[in-house]
């Protein structure tokens, strides 16, 4: 039984024996419960060696929706757990805590979006994954990091968009393509703290290091990059060039995490944020929303049920239809 205190925490906050292998405990409650659990990259290291499957949040959505499996577990943040529950309205969706949310996301409320279309009649919309299903639900189409130019080059070059979002993810596609879309003032608060001097000074110490950058980074860090894509872009061509033993990585640092396991050999070194508390610069970049996945919330999830991602019908009608059409067009 959900407990009220739990519902207005947002999580359930149950003690638990300490003596516990939470990580053999958890595998354990997903086999008795059909369950899996999903971690995005950017979750801590302990999240992502006991997951069944480690990536994107539509990769992870995606891939859940293929299994058999009744309940998923989606450690990351509440919009992934929406798209989870969009593309398996008949299985069980839960989030270790609903406090997780994404700054990103909340940069777009579905009412203002709703102004801002009226305002620009005749205009395409083109989200971000990255946005509430109450935001899906009134856009067109939605993007990936990974497919954003591909999809948009599939549109018509005289169509007008509004993109959103994330305004530094537009402005870099704008840049690619030649369009000149009216883009949302939206972002992430982890990707808006690297800066060029950070990775500078960096570079300084690692000169033979490469650059990498996602493409949520503001358009100087973005230019100072060797590399600029999702995170499955950096992974990937961190395990397609293995001749190249160091990275300078500007992302959410439980990227590395993933990084270290399929590249062992090489060093992934973390561009800290422009300016830290106390002005003493820390090692790393981290969003304290992906932080809030514990093992021990995640225990309580499965055991309890709880808490469980729903989705207005209405809405997720409509919310499922732009990622349908991304599809079609990736």
């Amino acid at each position: 039984m959900v407990k009220k205190e739990w519902i207005e925490k947002g999580f359930i906050d149950e003690p638990v024996d300490e003596s516990l292998d939470l990580k053999k405990e958890i595998r354990k409650l997903c086999e008795e419960k059909g369950a899996i659990i999903l971690a995005h990259y950017y979750t801590v290291g302990d999240i992502q060696d006991i997951a069944d499957f480690v990536g994107d949040s539509l990769a992870l959505a995606r891939k859940a929706a293929e299994t058999e499996a009744k309940v998923m577990v989606m450690c990351g943040v509440h919009f992934m757990a929406e798209t989870c529950k969009l593309l398996s309205p008949d299985k069980v969706v839960l989030t270790p805590d609903l406090n997780a949310g994404c700054s990103l996301a909340d940069s777009c409320k579905a009412e203002d979006l709703k102004k801002y279309k009226a305002e620009h009649p005749g205009y395409k919309v083109v989200s971000y994954v990255n946005t509430t299903a109450a935001v899906k639900a009134l856009t067109d189409c939605v993007v990936t990091s990974g497919n954003a130019k591909k999809v948009i080059d599939a549109f018509p070059a005289d169509e007008k968009i509004i993109f959103g979002p994330d305004y530094n993810l537009g402005n870099y596609i704008n840049g690619v393509t030649g369009r000149n879309m009216l883009l949302w003032n939206g972002g992430c608060h982890v990707h808006e703290k690297f800066s060029v001097a950070e990775i500078l000074k960096l570079k300084k110490e690692h000169p033979d290091a490469l650059v990498m950058a996602h493409l949520e980074c503001k358009a100087p860090v973005l230019a100072a990059a060797d590399i600029k894509g999702s995170t499955a872009t950096m992974l990937n061509y961190a395990q397609d060039h293995p001749e190249t033993k160091q990275y300078i990585v500007a992302t959410e640092a439980g990227i590395l995490h993933e990084m270290q396991r399929t590249c062992p050999d090489v060093e992934f070194i973390p561009v800290p944020p422009e300016v830290s508390e106390g002005g003493l610069g820390c090692s790393c970049n981290e969003c304290e929303f992906m932080k809030m996945n514990t093992l021990k919330k995640i225990y309580n999830t499965l055991k309890y049920g709880w808490p469980n991602i729903e989705i207005d019908p209405a809405i997720a009608e409509d919310a499922v239809k732009p990622i349908e059409k991304m599809l079609s067009l990736s």
